[in-house]
């Protein structure tokens, strides 16, 4: 998110999503050039995976022009009529001046350098996530929950047919056998993909790093149980493991950690960024083996943590794929994380990728599972597991200091998740079969009742952040769609004014599903306000003077972002979601399925569960008045 220097630096963070995110168990069709508009030249030096990253196109430079007047259109629902005259006059300025002009200038010879693919994307991936020093669970992390499988419903099975189910994912991966994705027809870029298996993050000042292993040199994974790590190797004399040997090796790992909690090394990477560079380098001075020892974590294809819980409810679950204890975990790396009952999530590590290349391999590995596509291998017998190489404790040796940066990361992660809630609302008064009915955006319509609940709660438009990817573009990632409108706006207080009527409300309603709509492409086509106004300002040359747009209030004021809002829908997931971006904000991930809307609602503890309330009722609200807006056309038809 594109934010300024009086906002802190944690307003940052959002989860990346596209709003079509679903991909079913048809994970990807072959992009085959014929298919493709044109443009589109196949490689044939490079792996099928990356054949179109050449030929993608670069992420475009909006019009200074273009921009300015949708910024103000953007700005314009959270202004009184003098500020917006304020602001009018200052964006004028802006695009007008000698100044702005330069910046452009600038930004689009940046764009145009044959040696920079994408011109923002190494800018973006600092800002926004490796100069980043807040805690990565909860600000940076972002969780899925996995439908039950009812044919895994204790965790030694369940956690080995995800080990086994995602293995094919990962040949495909590191081979670039994978199909690339499409949108509209169009290839998307993957070369992020290469941050899915044997890769982590790591805390260094002033800014993370990240490293990819090979997947044949570390082809183990390592497991996580009462928090002690375990390595084990995921073939044995060169044949992959088969469910029933990973099985054998869960029950191991499960014994050998047996039921005393082991020291929480893990819980370091729950810190701050610049604490955990600091104990990671105390961590490795302990002793000679420790840095060895975190190798072998941070290389394996992925962790998978075993908890010793069984939640039940939506909120449980969530709340445990979210954060978990704080101990049983490493949070520089993907990982999976299966409870005792059998029920399983993912935590993505954010910095390296976004959410849809996760999404696609959890769908995979769950999808196949569920279809029955995976080769498990020959069934369980008393022979199995026989010659296998028992599980390997990873055993760090720690001083007192690291024994002080643990005991203090436990203070930190237990006082930032104390300070928040979450509320899970599965709202089954319908779904996006229903909203079809009306010819409307499924997504348009979800961010309207959103914008509604905001205004019932508050009185006011919601400053909105929704995210859109760009991976159309050569190293793509996301742009904002500010889903907050005048239309929108003007719809809202209709709906809250009881002399309006549903004629009335339905049509400002269509009127603003067409501006979301609007926004959203615009922000799909590299056309959005917040990544360009970032650019311009970082091609200020030392010594020159900020332009007043960015430090005008309302740059401040609409880029604080209330309302960090994303859609990722699949029937795959039974839940997904991510924190809050400013401290008086809420983190709002949505799910749009045939006949229900599922919201999970984080927040510092601001009313989470009566924004819940508020969008049940925004939702139901808003259904009866098109049913009765639709009644009352057709019997107005018959007259």
């Amino acid at each position: 998110m594109f934010l300024l220097p009086r906002l802190p630096t944690r307003s940052l963070r959002f989860v990346s999503m596209s709003n079509n995110a679903s991909r079913r168990f048809k994970t990807s069709e072959p992009a085959r050039s014929s298919d493709l508009p044109p443009g589109y030249v196949e490689d044939p030096s490079a792996p099928a995976m990356l054949r179109f990253e050449a030929s993608l196109p670069r992420l475009p430079v909006p019009t200074l022009s273009s921009t300015g007047a949708k910024y103000l259109e953007t700005v314009k629902p959270h202004l009184t009529p003098l500020e917006f005259e304020r602001t009018q006059s200052i964006v004028k300025t802006f695009v007008q001046s000698d100044l702005g002009r330069k910046l452009q200038e600038r930004l689009r010879a940046r764009a145009a350098d044959p040696d920079i693919k994408n011109w923002l994307a190494d800018w973006w991936n600092d800002v926004a996530y490796m100069s980043y020093r807040d805690p990565v669970v909860v600000y940076v992390s972002y969780f899925y929950v996995h439908v039950d499988d009812l044919w895994r419903k204790d965790q030694v099975k369940r956690a080995a047919g995800l080990v086994k189910a995602i293995l094919p994912f990962r040949a495909m991966v590191e081979s670039g056998s994978l199909e690339p994705e499409k949108a509209r027809g169009a290839p998307l870029a993957m070369s992020s993909c290469k941050w899915l298996f044997h890769s982590s993050r790591y805390p260094t000042k002033p800014a993370d790093t990240a490293q990819k292993f090979g997947a044949a040199e570390n082809n183990h994974i390592v497991f996580v149980r009462k928090n002690k790590f375990f390595e084990v190797p995921l073939a044995c004399n060169g044949v992959e493991l088969s469910e029933a040997e990973l099985q054998v090796q869960i029950e191991r790992v499960i014994q050998l950690a047996g039921d005393e909690p082991g020291v929480p090394i893990g819980t370091l990477s729950s810190q701050n960024r610049d604490i955990w560079t600091e104990a990671r380098k105390e961590l490795i001075g302990a002793s000679d083996q420790n840095g060895d020892l975190l190798q072998r974590i941070e290389s394996a294809m992925i962790v998978v943590c075993l908890d010793d819980t069984k939640p039940v409810t939506r909120e449980e679950t969530s709340w445990a794929c979210w954060v978990g204890d704080g101990k049983n975990r490493f949070y520089d790396k993907h990982q999976l994380i299966v409870f005792e009952n059998g029920k399983s999530g993912f935590l993505g590590e954010h910095s390296c990728m976004d959410g849809t290349p996760t999404l696609r391999m959890n769908e995979f590995a769950l999808a196949s599972l569920a279809a029955k596509k995976v080769d498990l291998g020959p069934p369980r017998s008393p022979e199995t597991g026989k010659g296998l190489p028992k599980p390997t404790e990873l055993k760090f040796i720690i001083n007192e200091a690291v024994s002080k940066h643990i005991e203090d990361a436990e203070i930190a992660f237990n006082k930032l998740i104390g300070q928040h809630d979450m509320h899970v609302l599965h709202y089954e008064g319908y779904g996006k079969e229903y909203i079809k009915k009306f010819k409307t955006s499924p997504d348009a319509w979800a961010q309207l009742v959103k914008q509604l609940a905001f205004h019932k709660m508050f009185g006011r438009p919601g400053v909105c952040y929704e995210s859109a990817q760009t991976r159309k573009y050569q190293l793509g990632r996301t742009e904002v769609i500010r889903s907050a409108s005048n239309e929108s706006k003007a719809w809202a207080e209709a709906m809250l004014n009881p002399g309006e009527t549903d004629a009335h409300r339905a049509n400002l309603f269509k009127k603003a599903v067409t501006r979301h709509v609007q926004y959203s492409i615009w922000a799909a086509d590299g056309q959005g306000v917040d990544r360009h106004l970032f650019g311009l300002k970082k091609m200020l040359a030392p010594g020159e003077e900020v332009p007043e747009i960015y430090t005008d209030k309302a740059f401040s004021q609409t880029n604080h972002w209330e309302l960090s809002t994303s859609q990722l829908s699949s029937k795959f997931l039974d839940g997904w979601g991510y924190g809050e971006v400013v401290p008086d904000g809420y983190g709002l991930s949505y799910s749009i399925g045939d006949d229900y809307i599922r919201w999970t609602i984080t927040s510092l503890k601001r009313g989470t569960r009566e924004l819940g309330h508020h969008l049940a009722e925004a939702a139901t609200e808003t259904r009866q008045m098109m049913e009765r807006a639709a009644a009352e056309s057709k019997g107005t038809a018959r007259l």
